[in-house]
């Protein structure tokens, strides 16, 4: 097998599902790429090992590029993707937001919800709230509904799903994705990935993707902004792994406005006051 097709995700889900036998289906991470969300191959911790979800009884065992789970499922459960069978988008996205890494799990449903006209996208996390409270295992259930409340189908990005979700974490209220500043004549000016509208300020996420070599224009967009009466942070997408200057800054912004943080978390306190 040359190793283009090796590595190709349809390839060695239907080489996975060889190697966990009857009654094997694509399963977490795995089946969420097979549905087309990209979001969820953000999921680095397995090293790009095919899941696969077996039923009880079974004697599969996981090896080298195959996690092997069990538990119970109808057939109802189980799609055709690729001409191999895949858990539904359902039952898929509820067992990444209790097991996957939140930041990914998020961005996955919010990926999913992107697009989708209102009556669907409040369908989905209706069918996935059900799912997870009729779930066997419990555990990560309550951090999944959590979760799930957070969703809004609105991020561009999953590190802007990570960002609203670092943000939340640390203690600050709940942003406004994509946030749309009008002049008075109705036009609109700007879109803001994240913003506190009631106290005018906003939080850019700076992918390398989109941002390289504007750091003039942004400047300048900035300051328009300011004009206007707008805080705005930025944060670039190396700083999503070590993110406590970025939160200083937030929490300073919130300070200007008159609205010191005195819920925030324990370590933005800690790291924002070794910095004062």
């Amino acid at each position: 097998m040359d190793t283009a097709r090796s590595l190709d995700v349809v390839t060695r889900s239907a080489a996975g599902l060889l190697a966990a036998g009857p009654g094997a289906v694509v399963s977490r991470s795995t089946a969420a790429v097979l549905h087309g969300c990209s979001a969820a191959e953000s999921s680095a911790a397995d090293n790009g090992a095919v899941h696969v979800t077996v039923p009880y009884g079974s004697t599969a065992r996981s090896r080298g590029g195959l996690i092997v789970h069990r538990d119970r499922f109808a057939d109802d459960d189980i799609d055709v993707r690729h001409g191999l069978p895949v858990f539904s988008l359902v039952p898929t996205l509820a067992e990444l937001l209790c097991v996957e890494r939140r930041w990914v799990a998020l961005a996955a449903v919010d990926q999913v919800l992107a697009g989708m006209p209102e009556d669907q996208a409040e369908s989905l996390v209706h069918s996935v709230r059900s799912r997870l409270a009729v779930r066997d295992d419990r555990r990560g259930v309550p951090g999944g509904q959590a979760l799930l409340q957070l969703a809004t189908g609105q991020a561009e990005s999953p590190q802007e799903s990570r960002l609203r979700l670092l943000v939340v974490d640390a203690g600050f209220p709940l942003p406004t994705p994509q946030f749309q500043v009008f002049d008075l004549r109705g036009r609109l000016l700007y879109v803001f990935d994240l913003a506190w509208p009631d106290v005018k300020i906003a939080l850019e996420y700076d992918g390398f993707e989109a941002h390289e070599d504007r750091g003039a224009y942004d400047a300048e967009r900035d300051r328009k902004m300011a004009d206007r009466g707008w805080l705005t942070v930025r944060v670039r997408k190396e700083q999503l792994a070590a993110p406590e200057p970025v939160l200083g800054e937030l929490w300073r912004a919130f300070e200007k406005r008159g609205r010191p943080l005195v819920q925030a978390a324990p370590g933005l306190r800690r790291a924002y006051s070794a910095r004062r």
